[in-house]
């Protein structure tokens, strides 16, 4: 296919994406399961670009749209509380726009007064789902759903924001479609031919994808088989196989992260044992160095959550199956000349042991340790976003859509954005400094 062909009309093309690779795009990730493995040999997805750099710029306002899958609040929730604690000198903000049982189309509807309004800097937005109607794919509504879809990056550009579109994820097993709807995997491979016309549409507008289908789809199957019993299935995609459980929401989330070009760089702890020396990254202030105890004052978090690696309900979980920690939330610790053949790292209540050629390599902090220092204080930083965020549906849903507002709806934003401002506060106040202590401890 050659690459003049993404300038003519997409509606009469798109629908051929599916069958064709994409020329000069380079794979996003290798993956974790062979493309020939049996599960995924049905399956043609067509390359996605690799993450480019920095999409995002200090104070921008972020809009986090989609449907039913975004207001659950989850994959929203991790990427706000990513952006608050781990990147805050970027200064970004963030709403959450999800409306469940939401198509592109209906998203084009409501798009002016519950999104544009706000003028964001920057939008991500996630359908598919719904716009694949749990059945086979036909032509006719993929081309309509790449006309809505089109169309909502269109408007975004228009409207001075920066886009990253997201693709429909995948369902799972547990997912139970209608007499029409074919079988699961028919609906999986309408979702993924849906998953390469976005990444068409992306190329042919210029803007950031993010892939939620293909790792999703691969994570639940490593899941299922990592961790799932006959009598407990790992159900990354949800308990209805379409609503993901937090494992799958951290899947999604880092795709999105991803593609906003976010390196994952939280800090760096270097140490020098027997020269008696150390230093910290920005971010981070070193109070003290004694005796191999580093007292140090953070400004950054990493990522906290200490669920079970097997409960698909986790984040932890997600974390296990995709390289999370690995490319978004690295808090390294380097320790050279320790003198002895392994090291006893203290941090918290916890004692980790490495060897000595491990630390000089450099430990990640934030996967070694669930539990950790930053652990209290990241829970109240979450818990702050999950309560702005459940406003801002009840303010566009319950408000903006309401009597009132149809008369005078100047008057009901101006209230709720006045109910909202100490939800906003309350995340500003609840992120303070962390003051946490490593002690290193050489041993035989």
């Amino acid at each position: 296919m050659k690459r003049f062909l993404f300038s003519f009309r997409p509606l009469v093309l798109l629908a051929l994406i599916p069958l064709l690779p994409c020329p000069g795009w380079t794979a996003d990730y290798e993956p974790y399961t062979s493309y020939d493995h049996d599960y995924f040999a049905k399956f043609n997805p067509i390359l996605a670009p690799a993450p480019g750099p920095l999409l995002l710029q200090t104070g921008d306002r972020l809009a986090i749209v989609g449907d039913s899958i975004t207001e659950q609040k989850m994959y929203s929730r991790i990427m706000e509380t990513y952006l608050s604690v781990c990147v805050p000198q970027l200064k970004i903000t963030v709403r959450q726009v999800g409306w469940s049982g939401e198509t592109a189309e209906g998203f084009r509807r409501r798009m002016e007064s519950d999104c544009l309004r706000f003028k964001p800097t920057v939008a991500t937005f996630a359908y598919g789902m719904n716009d694949s109607k749990y059945r086979p794919y036909d032509e006719v509504n993929g081309q309509w759903y790449a006309s809505n879809y089109t169309a909502i990056v269109r408007a975004f550009k228009a409207a001075g924001a920066r886009v990253v579109l997201g693709t429909p994820g995948s369902l799972g097993t547990l997912h139970r479609a209608g007499p029409t709807g074919g079988t699961l995997d028919e609906r999986n491979l309408n979702l993924c031919a849906m998953r390469n016309l976005d990444i068409g549409i992306a190329q042919s507008e210029g803007v950031r994808v993010a892939d939620v289908f293909w790792p999703m789809l691969q994570a639940a199957h490593e899941g299922e088989i990592r961790y799932g019993t006959t009598n407990k299935p790992f159900a990354l995609p949800g308990n209805d196989g379409l609503h993901p459980n937090w494992s799958g929401h951290l899947v999604m989330a880092r795709s999105f992260l991803r593609a906003l070009g976010l390196d994952g760089d939280i800090g760096t702890f270097t140490v020098d044992l027997s020269g008696e020396h150390a230093e910290v990254s920005a971010g981070h202030k070193l109070e003290s160095f004694a005796n191999g105890e580093l007292t140090i004052t953070s400004e950054r978090y990493p990522f906290c959550d200490s669920g079970a690696t097997n409960d698909s309900k986790t984040i932890r979980a997600g974390m296990s199956l995709v390289p999370f920690n690995s490319e978004l939330n690295r808090l390294m610790l380097v320790v050279k000349n320790i003198g002895m053949p392994h090291c006893k790292v203290i941090w918290g209540g916890t004692t980790n042991t490495y060897t000595a050629d491990q630390l000089s390599g450099g430990v990640n902090l934030a996967n070694e340790f669930a539990v950790n220092p930053f652990s209290e204080a990241f829970q109240k930083v979450d818990q702050a976003v999950a309560a702005k965020q459940a406003y801002e549906t009840r303010q566009i849903k319950n408000s903006f859509h309401s009597p009132e507002a149809q008369t005078n709806m100047t008057a009901v934003v101006a209230r709720t954005e006045a109910e909202r401002a100490p939800l906003v506060e309350a995340m500003a106040a609840a992120f303070v400094p962390v003051r946490h202590v490593l002690r290193l401890v050489p041993v035989n």
